[in-house]
């Protein structure tokens, strides 16, 4: 569903004074706030097609109703984002979950709600209905030639896909791996897995961008044959210049400076993209910046002076994505969650005043270089992201609006209480 635009000019009418004194406040208090807001209006952030339902973990599910049932359905519900927050323009596909039976109807569907199609997703993390061989002891890694073969055909296959939707990347995640010792071979699991890579890569059309995503342990719980960023790197480096690595916030091992981390690989011109989330323990998956805000304020710290070193677009030039699981949330609620706290860091470290830090850390001066941090950090930038937004002809407050709309019930209504969203 969408809701009428007249519905989105009452609501900010009704809080565009509280706004307005509130946004005034806080441009008289830093710089250049016209700047800021360009930038938050031009900044996007990916819903993936596999978030729109109720996700859960191994010990049970909770569906919500009124699940998007088809590949459509997801696309207007991500259409119904992008209209509240205005940032959530594009949309990632996992394949085979979200196969498009129709490309060219799914494309001018998509159009029409604004959105365009990010980075394509492969799964060779599970076995399909009708599947000829199994995964069971990994995909691209295998022992066995044939399953090798079968995983690189699928991704040739969705990056098919992909050309079709007008997506110009692909995403690999592979769970290969082992989960007690001596029951692979190090050095086989990774030659074969790169052999593969390498044969995926070489259908890339040259418009493309291949992210080798990587995570520490899970379903593998001894070695994972993607498991950190150094291994990750190792692959993009051996593939070309069209590989590079993807950061999931929840793939890292407890405590991991994930920013430290961001820095090296832009320094090496080799991130690609982001999957947003947070944790507490593993790979949680829950709402961006619920859990450890400063850690987002600092990898947003990091990707802003990394990216503008580089001349990078901060909008196009790395591709970003919520990936993320709800269990006890309305799936649509937590998004608009997600993507407020990812504006809200990215405002932040704008905020950050280079050249001071600059000569802080030239100086040694520790005391200053954190205050300096503590200073954006700390600064309550909900209004400079509310005003971009209502720039942008978004809701001042998406989530009061969603409410005040009872688009969930209308969403049961039109959809049923007990649906639930393919490839879950």
């Amino acid at each position: 569903m969408q809701i009428e635009k007249y519905k989105i000019a009452e609501h900010n009418d009704s809080l565009a004074p509280s706004l307005k004194r509130a946004y005034e406040f806080l441009a008289g208090e830093i710089n250049d706030a016209e700047s800021i807001i360009r930038k938050l209006t031009d900044f996007q952030v990916a819903i993936p097609s596999w978030a729109l339902g109720t996700g859960g973990t191994r010990f049970g599910r909770f569906p919500g109703g009124g699940e998007p049932r088809n590949l459509e359905e997801k696309i207007e519900d991500i259409g119904l984002l992008h209209q509240l927050n205005q940032s959530s323009g594009a949309i990632s596909l996992h394949i085979p979950w979200d196969i498009p039976s129709n490309p060219s109807h799914i494309k001018a569907l998509a159009a029409q709600h604004g959105l365009r199609f990010d980075a394509m997703n492969s799964n060779t993390f599970q076995d399909q209905p009708g599947q000829a061989l199994s995964y069971k002891f990994g995909s691209l890694q295998n022992v066995n030639k044939a399953i090798r073969q079968q995983a690189i055909d699928h991704n040739i296959e969705v990056i098919r896909h992909g050309i079709e939707l007008g997506s110009e990347s692909l995403t690999v995640w592979l769970s290969d791996g082992s989960c007690f010792p001596g029951q692979l071979n190090f050095r086989h699991a990774f030659q074969n897995t790169l052999e593969g890579l390498q044969e995926i890569y070489k259908h890339l059309p040259d418009n493309w961008k291949m992210f080798v995503e990587y995570k520490a342990a899970e379903p593998n719980f001894y070695s994972t044959t993607v498991g950190d960023w150094g291994q990750s790197l190792l692959y993009a480096q051996k593939l070309g210049p069209k590989a590079y690595t993807l950061v999931d916030l929840g793939h890292h091992l407890p405590n991991a400076n994930i920013e430290q981390i961001v820095s090296l690989l832009l320094m090496e011109g080799k991130l690609g993209g982001f999957h947003f989330n947070d944790s507490k323990y593993g790979d949680d998956d829950l709402t961006v910046g619920c859990m450890k805000p400063y850690q987002l304020f600092l990898i947003f710290n990091e990707l802003i002076e990394g990216m503008d070193a580089r001349g990078m677009n901060h909008n196009t030039d790395l591709g970003w994505m919520i990936d993320a699981s709800h269990n006890v949330k309305d799936p649509l609620e937590d998004l608009l969650q997600s993507v407020e706290a990812i504006m809200i860091s990215y405002a932040q470290a704008l905020l950050v005043d280079r050249n001071k830090l600059l000569a802080a850390q030239q100086e040694n001066d520790v005391v200053t270089a954190q205050e300096v941090l503590q200073q954006a950090f700390r600064t309550d930038v909900r209004s400079l992201v509310a005003e971009a937004r209502r720039r942008a002809g978004g809701a001042i407050n998406p989530i009061a609006l969603y409410r005040s709309e009872k688009v969930r019930d209308h969403l049961i209504k039109e959809r049923g209480a007990k649906t639930m969203a393919t490839g879950l």
